[in-house]
């Protein structure tokens, strides 16, 4: 398990806020179901006091907002403090939403219209993804997340693992891409499309995020999944599993 690691250019000050994260986390080690922390408004304090809870608990954790605005305040937050895990951001991705009605008096009938913000999309898929394939994950949410996804192993089954060591070949590779609506093209990447390139070398981008993952084949064999920086193609990680799910899923 991949621990979080909170990091912080300053630590819990004065009486309140040490004590507050020592009754939190006894708290929870006594499983008590409902806890309540009260703070200032505005002042960082009880994000900060969270953040650090996480980290002496090491339990994967839903941050629920109540509302986008707030939501993202709280994303950017705990990424600052926890740089080296997934913290995710799942809110309703419409930018626009007309639920279908029927006017009486008119005999009128408005048939349901709505507009998806892709790059949202593109995060609610990322945090899927995240909470199906590792432990160290902090999801930020608003009141969307209380709607289900549906059965996760459903979600899971839709797609495909490719591990580090793993007897397969780049043929088989490409033809499960297909198959999960993975498109081709050698020219452009995107999210949601892979390239061949010389030797065993597939790259690709998951619908759920923006830079490369490098799967590199010797013979019949994975030797090395990277993750690539799509703007100075350069490494910015190695996977010893990485988790193929459709691209258009959410």
């Amino acid at each position: 398990m991949t621990r979080f690691n909170l990091k912080a250019d300053f630590s819990p000050q004065g009486g309140s806020q040490p004590d507050a994260i020592r009754a939190l986390v006894a708290g929870i080690s006594d499983k008590n179901r409902f806890q309540t922390l009260m703070g200032v408004t505005g002042s960082g304090g009880k994000t900060f006091t969270i953040a650090n809870v996480i980290a002496q608990t090491q339990k994967p954790t839903l941050v629920l907002a109540h509302n986008k605005t707030l939501a993202a305040q709280l994303y950017n937050e705990f990424r600052d403090f926890f740089p080296e895990n997934r913290v995710e951001y799942f809110v309703s991705y419409y930018d626009y939403y007309q639920p279908e009605s029927y006017i009486p008096q008119r005999d009128q009938y408005i048939e349901k219209d709505a507009a998806i913000n892709p790059k949202i999309e593109q995060m609610r898929l990322a945090a899927t993804a995240s909470l199906l394939s590792r432990d160290d994950v902090i999801v930020i949410a608003s009141v969307s997340a209380i709607y289900g996804l549906g059965n996760p192993e459903n979600f899971e089954g839709l797609g495909f693992e490719v591990t580090q060591g793993e007897q397969i070949n780049r043929a088989e590779i490409i033809s499960r891409l297909i198959d999960i609506q993975y498109e081709r093209n050698d020219m452009e990447l995107q999210p949601g499309r892979f390239r061949v390139k010389g030797g065993d070398t597939i790259d690709l981008i998951p619908g759920s995020g923006t830079d490369i993952i490098r799967i590199e084949c010797f013979g019949s064999e994975v030797e090395r999944i990277t993750e690539i920086d799509k703007i100075t193609h350069q490494p910015t990680g190695y996977f010893r599993i990485i988790l193929c799910i459709p691209p258009g899923i959410m």
